[in-house]
């Protein structure tokens, strides 16, 4: 009785903490068959909520003075529609890619923002819902992989589809063997180089869709480590008999911290974006 009642190590809370709310259990290191919960339900509640915002705003939209959400919310939309001009030189794409990049970027940032949260605070109340301390689950979506790698392979698949639709699918199946390193009129170093650039183009996609991902994961992976620490110092304070310092270094470094990761977790979304666009620039763009 003694063992189960033990305050959790603060490598148990934190281990806890990262565990996800699964489906079934896990049985190895790769399941197909494992969906995280809690990612899919915080963010397609979120990608619902920010359909709304941008619905609402687009409903109050007048031609008048604007007001201040209106103001903000046009604001946005030029930035992302400027951005997508610079790097989408065709107008017709651009009519789904633009939105597409709006979307993308206040998904992802409110994805982001939910690190703001107190790392306890969600988790805890689900606890007491299920009346078992030992439930899990986890707030951030872009702190799971499956989330960001998903997301970066949706870019890859329109990356594809829109390579094929600018360039022709024989356009695209040519450039394929015939890029980065040309073609020769020799045709054993044609079918040697053929194969080269077919290995360098596989390479890159892969490459650029994994890279793509991680990066997201990996800031918002760290940041939520962080914040972990961070509450590990606050729960030091409450335990401590002399409780003077320990306490004030938690409020300060939670609020260093989060006023901080204010910008990351917006930076964040708009360099997931930024990519989304210049990758797609990419497909339209002959080698």
């Amino acid at each position: 009785m003694a063992a189960e009642a033990h305050a959790p190590t603060a490598s148990e809370y934190i281990v806890h903490h990262l565990q996800h709310l699964q489906n079934i259990k896990q049985k190895s290191i790769i399941d197909f068959s494992v969906f995280n919960l809690d990612s899919i339900a915080v963010s397609v509640t979120l990608g619902a909520l920010c359909l709304f915002v941008l619905w609402l705003a687009a409903r109050k939209a007048t031609s008048g003075v604007p007001g201040r959400f209106q103001a903000a919310v046009e604001m946005l939309v030029e930035m992302v529609d400027n951005q997508a001009k610079a790097n989408i030189h065709n107008a017709q794409s651009r009519k789904f890619i633009a939105p597409l990049a709006l979307t993308v970027f206040v998904w992802i940032f409110a994805m982001n923002a939910m690190d703001m949260l107190p790392v306890d605070l969600l988790p805890v109340l689900w606890q007491t819902a299920q009346g078992d301390s030992h439930a899990y689950l986890r707030v951030v979506p872009t702190a799971d992989l499956s989330t960001t790698l998903g997301l970066s392979t949706g870019v890859l698949v329109l990356c594809l589809i829109y390579s094929v639709k600018i360039k022709g699918l024989g356009g695209w199946a040519h450039e394929l063997v015939t890029a980065p390193f040309g073609t020769s009129k020799n045709p054993v170093f044609a079918v040697i180089l053929g194969v080269v650039n077919l290995a360098m183009q596989i390479i890159e996609y892969i490459a650029k869709t994994v890279s793509h991902g991680m990066r997201l994961f990996g800031n918002m992976y760290a940041g939520e480590l962080v914040f972990c620490l961070i509450a590990l110092m606050g729960g030091a304070a409450a335990m401590s008999l002399s409780g003077v310092l320990l306490p004030v270094g938690h409020i300060i470094a939670g609020s260093i911290w989060a006023i901080f990761h204010i910008l990351i977790i917006t930076l964040q979304a708009f360099i997931f974006m930024m990519l989304t666009l210049i990758y797609l620039g990419q497909a339209h763009e002959a080698h």
